[in-house]
C-alpha cells in the first residue's frame, strides 16, 4: 500500500470520505457538509505541517494508484505521550484487508515516535474496526456515550 501526508490539493480525496453516507455512519452519523469539512481539512493540514510523524494520511492501492482511505495518528496535545489512531476507508474497499493493513502501518509510525499509548474510538457496533484493533494488540477499556454517540475506546501500551 502507498501511503502520505496529505496536502493542501487533497481536499476532493478527503471530501469523498466524509461526505459518504456509509462511512460516516460509523464515525458521526451524519454526512460532514463541504463548508465545515473545509474548516476541518484546514485544521487537518496545520498538524499535518506541525507534526513529522504525527498528522492524516492518504492511502492507495499499491498497483493503481486508486484512494481507498484516510489513517491518522493525532497527537493528544494535553497528554504528549498519547496518541489517537483512526482510520476510515471507501466503502468498496471494505472487507479486502486494508484496515488492517493501514492500522499496522500507523502502529508501525507511531513506535517511531515517542509516545507510550495508543488509542482508538469506535463505535461498539463496528465489529470489523474492534477486531483489527484486537489484532493489533488494542484492548477495550471503556464503552458508553460520547458527544451523544455510542463509543468504545481501545488502547494499547507501546514497549
Amino acid at each position: 500500500m502507498l501511503y502520505r501526508k496529505f496536502t493542501a490539493n487533497d481536499f476532493a480525496l478527503y471530501y469523498q470520505l466524509v461526505s459518504d453516507e456509509q462511512v460516516m455512519a460509523q464515525i458521526t452519523e451524519r454526512v460532514i457538509p463541504v463548508e465545515e469539512a473545509k474548516l476541518n481539512y484546514e485544521k487537518l493540514l496545520y498538524r499535518n505541517e506541525k507534526y513529522h510523524m504525527f498528522g492524516s494520511y492518504s492511502f492507495f492501492h499499491r498497483e493503481t494508484k486508486e484512494f481507498i482511505g484516510l489513517g491518522h495518528l493525532t497527537l493528544n496535545e494535553d497528554k504528549k505521550e498519547e496518541v489517537e489512531l483512526g482510520y476510515m476507508l471507501l466503502p468498496e474497499v471494505w472487507g479486502k484487508g486494508y484496515g488492517s493493513e493501514i492500522a499496522e502501518i500507523l502502529m508501525e509510525l507511531a513506535k517511531q515516535t515517542n509516545v507510550k499509548i495508543v488509542k482508538a474510538i469506535i463505535d461498539p457496533a463496528n465489529f470489523p474496526s474492534r477486531k483489527i484493533l484486537i489484532n493489533q494488540g488494542f484492548t477495550s477499556v471503556w464503552i458508553g456515550e460520547m458527544d451523544g454517540l455510542p463509543g468504545e475506546v481501545l488502547r494499547k501500551e507501546l514497549g
